[in-house]
């Protein structure tokens, strides 16, 4: 499949903010399940300073904002070519240990309502457990915007018995590495049945399974990603894998306005060939 994605972020200012420095988390690798064709960033409103891999792999072009302006915009948008790999990955890779990622973060940090949680957990090998786990979430925790945000907590999700994609995908890493399988965070993109604008990137999780390597799993929909999916960043929570993050001096109020655009690029192509 060949998705076309456009994913605008915009701030406004009530007033110049004195300096920011964001890290951008907004550039998908080429992986097994999908290749690039084509990817632009642009940053108006701020200045690039320089780009590096980080320790999880993922590409980040870190800018700055100082001076007078009161506006900041983040297009990033291209095409990538997608199949479908029944959510696996492949084998661990990078600088970080696969014992890394049985570490807790305060997001994932397991507690009562975790464990509870995988009592029911059952199935003959790891992948079978994952699944049942997947199922677990998603019929226990209602995917509700607006009862979360990017400090709930998975055992927080829990209690509430609500949240969105984020909150799916940490209450999955929480509940794996008690499992004692390594687990990690992703953020991506999903085309959607029949809507291509959305209000957000999407979120899910990968359990290192033997014999595999890594496997997705997005609880929120209850299914390993396919070909619908994008891959963009990667790491220990959502902290690590946050599509823009970074620091500020001064405090002037800001408005923030995401709009995601993901949509089927080869039909689009089919239909103007026609």
């Amino acid at each position: 499949m060949r998705l076309k994605i456009s994913h605008l972020t915009e701030y406004r200012y009530d007033e110049p903010a004195q300096f920011s420095l964001q890290r951008l988390r907004l550039t998908p690798p080429t992986t097994s399940a999908q290749k690039v064709l084509g990817w632009a960033l642009n940053v108006e409103g701020a200045t690039p300073e320089v780009e590096y891999d980080d320790q999880y792999g993922n590409h980040v072009n870190l800018v700055s904002l100082e001076g007078e302006q009161d506006v900041t915009r983040i297009l990033a948008e291209g095409e990538v070519e997608t199949e479908d790999n029944n959510g696996v990955t492949g084998p661990h890779t990078g600088f970080c240990p696969l014992w890394l990622f049985l570490r807790d973060t305060p997001l994932t940090k397991g507690g009562k309502l975790v464990k509870e949680l995988i009592k029911g957990v059952s199935g003959d090998n790891e992948l079978a457990r994952m699944h049942a786990l997947m199922a677990a979430i998603h019929e226990t925790v209602d995917y509700k915007p607006g009862t979360s945000n990017t400090e709930t907590t998975a055992e927080q999700a829990l209690e509430r018995k609500s949240g969105v994609c984020q909150d799916h995908a940490h209450i999955f890493i929480a509940a794996a590495r008690a499992l004692q399988v390594p687990a990690r965070y992703i953020s991506g993109y999903l085309m959607m049945e029949e809507k291509i604008e959305q209000a957000a990137t999407h979120a899910w999780a990968e359990a290192h399974i033997p014999g595999l390597g890594w496997v997705g799993f997005d609880p929120a929909n209850e299914i390993c990603p396919d070909a619908r999916y994008v891959r963009v960043a990667s790491g220990l929570c959502y902290r690590d894998a946050a599509p823009i993050s970074g620091m500020r001096i001064g405090t002037p109020g800001e408005t923030l306005s995401v709009t995601v655009k993901v949509e089927d690029g080869g039909q689009m192509q089919s239909q103007s060939q026609s």
